[in-house]
């Protein structure tokens, strides 16, 4: 079905667009993209969600179209502009479902707010987002030198690599120029924000109360197995679901089963009447 794209006013100057799909009744449903996408990471798992599931998926801030403003990177600033946009667009809980960045913003914002909470889907999740070996090695040979406009060979690159099933070409080509609109100092908000450790929720996943599907690629060279088992470890109301043959993106890869995982889990905290 069709979505529609909205900007949420939220306050300050902060405008996020955002895709809305799904009957204003139905069940509630927050996704959030990770880092370098927009709400448009989505739009191929939209097209296999219900009428029966009403669907919000905002453009964090310095991304895609979003206001841009000078600070404001870290995970609590995030899981903050995510409780503020729920409150624009009235709602008042909701199933809240991530990737990779917006997985720990999920996470943080859990923590945070748990009486907002209903449930979490982590895709490409991991225990923390502290800084790592990798992520230093990235910051310094790429982030850390990076001007704009930054160079959509870049961002393609990185798009390319990540998937370990097809995705369709024009999808990555879409993805690929919203990459690009994030400006050089988001890009390196974002990773200094991992080395002042507001990315380390490790020791504080016992506090989720909700209950958590953690969606895995069993080919995600991001996150390993290693992380999905601390999660489910950590979090007590957890479990996992494993795509095989899928990698980090398994949400681009495979949409209409990441789809229906979705509205299963959804269906199954708020059954219909």
């Amino acid at each position: 079905m069709a979505h529609s794209v909205r900007t949420a006013d939220l306050g300050g100057n902060l405008r996020l667009p955002y895709a809305e799909q799904g009957e204003p009744s139905g069940l509630p449903l927050v996704l959030v993209h990770g880092f370098g996408d927009s709400h448009r990471s989505f739009d191929l798992v939209l097209e296999h969600l219900p009428a029966s599931i009403h669907v919000v998926a905002p453009t964090q801030r310095g991304h895609g179209v979003a206001a841009r403003p000078p600070t404001g990177y870290g995970l609590p600033d995030l899981a903050a502009d995510l409780l503020a946009f729920m409150d624009s667009v009235g709602l008042g809980q909701a199933v809240i479902g991530g990737h990779s960045m917006g997985s720990a913003v999920a996470l943080r914002f859990a923590i945070d707010h748990p009486e907002r909470t209903a449930g979490l889907v982590l895709a490409g999740a991991a225990s923390g987002m502290k800084g790592t070996p990798a992520a230093r090695e990235f910051w310094e040979t790429t982030v850390s030198k990076l001007t704009d406009p930054v160079d959509p060979g870049i961002v393609r690159a990185m798009t390319e690599v990540i998937p370990a099933a097809p995705v369709p070409r024009e999808f990555v080509e879409t993805m690929t120029g919203e990459g690009a609109k994030v400006p050089a100092f988001v890009w390196k908000a974002v990773f200094e924000s991992r080395w002042r450790l507001e990315g380390d929720f490790s020791d504080q996943l016992g506090q989720v109360k909700a209950p958590v599907l953690v969606v895995w690629g069993d080919r995600d060279a991001r996150y390993p197995r290693s992380q999905q088992d601390e999660l489910l470890s950590a979090i007590p109301d957890s479990r996992l679901v494993v795509y095989p043959g899928a990698g980090h993106l398994l949400y681009w890869e495979e949409p209409e089963r990441f789809a229906a995982d979705l509205t299963a889990f959804v269906e199954e905290l708020h059954p219909r009447e």
